[in-house]
């Protein structure tokens, strides 16, 4: 079988589109920075899967045209008032950090446990509507109507593994013990600003009702 079994012609515009979307630092990115420079890599790689679950989610609707989520406006308006509720929750969580000694030995911290993890970063991109809205127009716009559902699936799966990917490397990044080092003094200060976004983010959903 030829490459253009899996992959459409647009494929590499997709692939950039999305690629460039990661880029742009958004509520998942937080949640993933704040739990890397407390708790390393271990205590932040299953956020980074639940968050690539919750994308994954989205991409299947989209893959299979539900438009369940998009059509009515109620469900709509329910996941995302409880999305702006979770991250207004996430966020004073993350504010109320205190400064911890300057000794900070990692290894006696707590880490989350897996399913922590995983609820926290799943709960990050599914209770974010807007998620489904960009795949589904990510879909629609640059694969256009002649697209197989078995390139579907293959891109569905490209940007579930892009997700992934590129969120333990930022975790990765962010563990590393010479970077740890330099903001041993200044997590606080990390996870209360990683916070105060969060909290924005919520706000903000809230702001836009009253105009």
């Amino acid at each position: 079988m030829s490459y253009s079994t899996f992959f459409p012609v647009a494929f590499p515009a997709l692939a950039i589109a999305h690629f460039l979307a990661l880029l742009s630092p958004g509520q998942d990115f937080f949640l993933i920075v704040a739990h890397s420079i407390r708790h390393r890599l271990q205590g932040s790689r299953f956020i980074c899967l639940g968050v690539a679950l919750g994308n994954g989610l989205y991409i299947g609707v989209a893959i299979f045209g539900w438009t369940i989520i998009r059509d009515n406006q109620a469900i709509y308006l329910v996941v995302e008032v409880v999305g702006g509720l979770w991250l207004l929750w996430l966020g004073y969580a993350l504010l109320r950090s205190k400064k911890r000694n300057t000794d900070l030995d990692f290894e006696q911290l707590e880490v989350p446990s897996v399913l922590k993890q995983l609820v926290l970063g799943f709960n990050s991109a599914i209770l974010n509507p807007k998620n489904a809205l960009f795949y589904m127009s990510l879909m629609t716009v640059i694969l256009g109507n002649e697209v197989t559902l078995t390139q579907q699936v293959s891109c569905g799966m490209w940007m579930f593994f892009a997700v992934l990917v590129w969120d333990l490397f930022v975790a990765s990044m962010i563990a590393q013990p010479k970077v740890q080092r330099p903001l041993s003094n200044y997590i606080h200060v990390v996870e209360r600003a990683a916070g105060l976004v969060l909290f924005f983010f919520g706000l903000s959903l809230f702001i836009g009702y009253l105009h």
